[in-house]
């Protein structure tokens, strides 16, 4: 392989991972939900809080995309499982959300320490990077290499797209969670409500579409027998 086309190869894998996980991690939406849940904290604690959130995030997903599918091998596990399972989560998840009262999620007030604790459960997982997105980055370590003609998930075109594709999605989730509070403000309380609503509703359509697609590979699997 040239280096031309490896560049391009290496562009293609990028915008693949990033086009792929975008939909779902969703930050945008995803920071609508976070800060209805964290309430009006302090700029310096969410700076730290969204600091944390983006790079447990992008732990999870890129450990997803190298290792998932070696992990669920290990345990006897099929990519269509973990898609129809984590698409339930997800949608329910989603719904759960979409009927949520506003006040009902905002009525304790939390400590800096309690949201900072709480960084990786729920604000990271299942709130960011929830089961629909471990999945997909599952899916991801498994089809790249093929859609790039490469020959394994540790080959350097794969790793080094796969890395940026990442990089650039917790980038993003960072930018929206650090500034959620200036949004929330800027959109007001009926327009973050909105916002939120809408995401959630997104976020269960996601769910079920996850579900449908393992559910559609497993029939395809049964009729392999």
């Amino acid at each position: 392989m040239d280096i031309r086309t490896g560049l391009l190869s290496a562009v293609e894998a990028t915008i693949l991972v990033f086009a792929a996980l975008f939909p779902i991690v969703n930050p945008l939406g995803s920071a609508a939900i976070f800060i209805n849940l964290t309430g009006a904290i302090h700029p310096h604690v969410q700076r730290i809080l969204a600091r944390k959130v983006a790079l447990f995030s992008f732990f999870l997903l890129i450990g997803s995309l190298l290792f998932g599918a070696k992990v669920l091998s290990f345990f006897g596990v099929s990519i269509y499982a973990v898609q129809i399972g984590g698409g339930l989560v997800v949608a329910a998840t989603g719904w759960s959300l979409l009927n949520q009262t506003v006040a009902g999620a905002t009525t304790r007030s939390p400590t800096d320490r309690d949201i900072l604790a709480n960084a990786f459960y729920p604000y990271t997982l299942p709130i960011t990077v929830g089961p629909g997105s471990i999945s997909v980055a599952v899916t991801l370590g498994a089809h790249v290499p093929t859609e790039v003609h490469a020959n394994s998930i540790f080959s350097p075109v794969v790793l080094i797209a796969s890395l940026v594709g990442i990089v650039a999605i917790c980038f993003l989730i960072y930018i929206c969670y650090r500034y959620a509070d200036a949004a929330h403000r800027f959109l007001g309380a009926t327009g973050t409500s909105v916002l939120m609503r809408l995401s959630s509703f997104i976020l269960l359509c996601i769910g079920v579409q996850i579900v449908a697609t393992g559910v559609r590979a497993y029939l395809e699997t049964i009729k392999r027998l």
